[in-house]
């Protein structure tokens, strides 16, 4: 049974127990604001789920056959419905109960028998958390087709945007930065070469060596770069304007385009040197066969202290594990789904 409300802009919400008269209190709750959809067990509840894809999903515990432990579980278990929030709604309410459910991957519990307020203050709480999170997703994908737009300069699909800047982002964790700090550097991370866009075709796809002439017009991206991105009061495009503009400094100074040397290179500029360059030599050029990745890191380990920042050239190979999944996770094979 579904409630009267029918309207793609309306939350839907999804409220699962074995008792009619449990979901018939939820439903004059919620019926105002929600699309309500009903599942009076589990196995119902798993297929709706799937089929409906709703914003949030209201579940009981005990039910028979299937409890909502396992319902939980198996919707934690696949792509499609992973993301859905679920919050417990069950007269179970030790500590230990509770955990069992966090650990399953609800959000949160709600104690029966249920007072109105209460599970209308959850179920607001956690759609606003949902759509704070589509909005940084949304965030993340423009920028990152921002960046993209240089790559089909010189990298027929555009994936090394996506995994350099989840490079940059392990880098940075690793180094110490916080979630928040580094999910800004995954942020700002693909507009590094956003500046390729004012550079000449004839340059940017030149199969060969370009020549000194070639070389000081390719060398005027980073601030090309800068000047695209603009001076903002944004904290993402400020990191963004000093990634575009020093990442291809060297630690030794003699990179470009301001020849700044050892730690006046901002922090962050270092850290996507270093991802950037690994992904660019393990991956197909024009100019050049993708590198093995001991060889890779061979080259990393040769330029630490004079292109790279030591500190976190070690950093990097340490994780390199992660960085590993992340390549396998985007391949360029990737290109064709986009």
């Amino acid at each position: 049974m579904t409630a009267k409300v029918q309207n793609s802009s309306i939350p839907k919400i999804l409220i699962v127990d074995d008792e009619p008269a449990n979901l018939q209190v939820l439903r004059q709750i919620l019926q105002d604001e929600y699309e309500l959809l009903f599942a009076k067990d589990g196995a119902r509840a798993i297929e709706l789920a799937i089929k409906e894809d709703p914003n949030l999903i209201l579940l009981d515990v005990m039910m028979p056959d299937v409890t909502g432990h396992e319902v939980c579980k198996t919707l934690k278990s696949m792509p499609a419905s992973r993301s859905i929030p679920i919050i417990f709604v069950t007269a179970m309410s030790e500590v230990q109960d509770e955990e069992i459910g966090f650990n399953l991957g609800a959000v949160d519990y709600i104690t029966k028998p249920v007072s109105p307020p209460i599970v209308k203050a959850r179920v607001r709480t956690h759609l606003s958390l949902i759509d704070i999170n589509e909005v940084k997703a949304t965030r993340l994908q423009i920028v990152q087709r921002l960046g993209m737009a240089s790559e089909y300069k010189d990298n027929e699909t555009g994936m090394h945007v996506i995994r350099m800047s989840h490079y940059s982002q392990v880098l940075a964790l690793a180094f110490g930065y916080t979630e928040e700090a580094a999910e800004d550097i995954l942020n700002a991370a693909p507009m590094h070469d956003v500046g390729k866009i004012g550079i000449p075709d004839s340059i940017i796809q030149k199969p060969g060596k370009l020549s000194p002439e070639e070389w000081e017009v390719m060398k005027k991206h980073p601030e090309i770069g800068a000047e695209i991105i603009g001076d903002h009061n944004s904290s993402i495009l400020k990191l963004a304007r000093t990634i575009a503009l020093t990442h291809h400094e060297k630690f030794d100074g003699t990179g470009y385009p301001y020849g700044l040397k050892g730690e006046k290179i901002p922090l962050e500029g270092r850290i996507i040197a270093v991802a950037d360059v690994f992904d660019a030599l393990t991956t197909v050029r024009p100019y050049k066969k993708a590198w093995e990745i001991s060889d890779a890191i061979d080259f990393l380990r040769k330029e630490s202290g004079t292109h790279f920042d030591p500190e976190l050239t070690e950093l990097f190979i340490k994780v390199m594990p992660e960085i590993l999944e992340i390549r396998n996770k985007w391949p360029e094979e990737m290109a064709s789904q986009r």
